[in-house]
C-alpha cells in the first residue's frame, strides 16, 4: 500500500503555526477519502486561509473543458476558494496574503498536457515572486514511472497544455515534474517535496491501494488514463475523442466513419497490446452530439506493450487516410491559445500534423521521436525520487 505525500507530510509538525493554502480538487483524497482542506482544517496548530481550484473547479463540478468557474467561498471550512482557471490562471498578490506556504496536493495522469501541472508550474512562479514556501504532496502516476514516448514540445509552442520540452508521456510523479520545473526551468521558488513511501515506478493505479477518484470529469478509469496520451490529440480534430460518453478517450470516431472497416484498418496494423473494437457512439455534448458516430473502442490487453501516443498518431492517420475529404483540424482557440492550431500546441510542434497529412508511415513517425525520448530520459533522471 502506498502512503501518500499528503499523509507523509500531515504526519508531521511541518505546517504548525503557519497559515496554509492549498491547491486541490474533489480527487485530494487520500486512502481513507478524507480530503486534504478537512485534514488541514482540524490540523494542530495549522490555519487553512485559501483554497486554490484548478480547471473543473475545486470541486470538479465544470464538465466540458475550457469553461472557466468562477471565485468562490467554501461555506463548509469559511475560506476564500480561488479559481485558478479564470481571470487569472496563476494566484495574485492578494490571494497570497494570508498565506505562508502553500500546499499543492493534485492527481497527474502521466500525460504532458494535463493541465493541473502546469497549474502547480504557474503556482511555483507566483510562489517564488511574493516569497511563499510550496510544499508539493506527492501522488502516483497512474500509468507507471517507467515509460517516455512521443516528441518533447518545440520552444515556439508553449501554451497552457504545454510549457516546458516534455514528451507525450513523460514517467514521471507530479513531485518529480514539480522539482524538474523549479530547478531545471528557473522558477525557482522555495520548494518541499513530500515524498510517496513507497511507490515503485513499475505500479500502475490498481497497483497502489490508492482509491481512483476522478482527477477530472472525463478522466472515469484508470483505463482512461492509460490510453489519454494518445487520444488526447482528437481535441485537436473535428473527430469525437468520446467526451459527452462513458467511455472519454477510449471512444474515438465521427458520425461519416464505416466502423466495422475502420476497427480491421487499425487491427491490421497489429499495434503492440491493444485491440481496435468496432463501436458506434453517441456523444450528449460537444462534438458531433446527438449523432451516431462510427469508429472503435480502444481495448489495452498489455499494458506494458501498449505504446498510447503510437496508437494514437496511428488512430489519426487511418482516420485521414478513410476520408482526407472530411477528415478536419479544429480551429483555434483552444486553451487560452487563439493563433495557432489546436493539434500543434497538442502535439508539441507541426510536425505530426504534417506527418499526418503527407501519409508518413506511422513506423517513421514514432522513429523521428526517439532522439527526443532519450534526451528526457537524461533530463529527468536527476530528479527521480524513486
Amino acid at each position: 500500500m502506498v502512503r501518500l505525500g499528503s499523509d507523509v507530510l500531515l504526519a508531521t509538525s511541518r505546517l504548525r503555526g503557519r497559515r496554509v493554502g492549498v491547491v486541490c480538487n474533489h480527487a485530494s483524497v487520500g486512502r481513507g477519502f478524507e480530503h486534504i482542506s478537512d485534514r488541514l482544517a482540524r490540523a494542530d496548530g495549522v490555519r487553512l486561509t485559501a483554497i486554490f481550484g484548478p480547471q473543473h473547479g475545486f470541486r470538479s463540478t465544470v464538465q466540458d473543458n475550457m469553461i472557466e468557474t468562477p471565485h468562490a467561498t467554501d461555506a463548509t471550512r469559511r475560506v476564500p476558494v480561488y479559481s485558478l482557471y479564470s481571470d487569472t490562471r496563476e494566484p495574485t498578490a492578494e490571494m497570497l496574503r494570508e498565506v505562508d506556504v502553500l500546499v499543492i496536493d493534485l492527481q497527474d495522469i502521466g500525460a504532458r498536457i494535463y493541465t493541473y501541472i502546469y497549474t502547480m508550474a504557474n503556482c511555483l512562479r507566483a510562489a517564488a515572486r511574493h516569497g511563499v514556501d510550496v510544499i508539493v504532496c506527492d501522488r502516483p502516476n497512474p500509468i507507471g514511472g517507467v515509460e517516455v514516448e512521443g516528441a518533447s514540445l518545440v520552444a515556439g509552442y508553449e501554451s497552457f497544455v504545454g510549457l516546458f520540452p516534455v514528451p507525450m508521456r513523460h514517467g514521471m510523479t507530479i513531485g518529480e515534474l514539480a522539482w524538474m520545473f523549479n530547478d531545471r526551468f528557473g522558477i525557482g521558488a522555495s520548494l518541499e517535496i513530500a515524498p510517496m513511501e513507497p511507490w515503485h515506478r513499475e505500479m500502475y493505479a490498481e497497483d497502489t491501494g490508492v482509491p481512483w477518484v476522478m482527477p477530472s470529469p472525463n478522466m472515469p478509469t484508470p483505463d482512461t488514463a492509460v490510453v489519454f496520451p494518445g487520444t488526447v490529440l482528437f481535441e485537436g480534430t473535428m473527430l469525437s475523442e468520446g467526451r459527452g460518453t462513458t467511455r472519454p478517450f477510449e471512444l474515438v470516431g465521427a458520425p461519416w466513419i464505416d466502423a466495422e472497416a475502420f476497427a480491421a484498418a487499425m487491427n491490421d496494423q497489429d499495434l503492440p497490446g491493444v485491440y481496435f473494437r468496432p463501436a458506434m457512439f453517441e456523444p450528449t455534448f460537444q462534438k458531433h452530439a446527438k449523432q451516431a458516430c462510427g469508429g472503435c473502442q480502444i481495448h489495452v490487453l498489455d499494458r506494458e506493450a501498449f505504446k498510447p501516443v503510437r496508437t494514437g498518431a496511428a488512430l489519426l492517420a487511418t482516420f485521414h487516410a478513410q476520408d482526407p475529404r472530411r477528415f478536419a483540424w479544429r480551429e483555434p482557440p483552444y486553451e487560452y491559445e487563439h493563433t495557432k492550431l489546436p493539434i500543434d500546441i497538442l502535439a508539441g510542434s507541426d510536425a505530426l500534423r504534417r506527418q499526418i497529412e503527407t501519409g508518413a508511415p506511422v513506423s517513421a513517425i514514432a522513429a523521428s521521436w526517439r532522439a527526443d525520448e532519450q534526451a528526457f530520459r537524461e533530463l529527468r533522471r536527476p530528479f527521480l525520487l524513486y
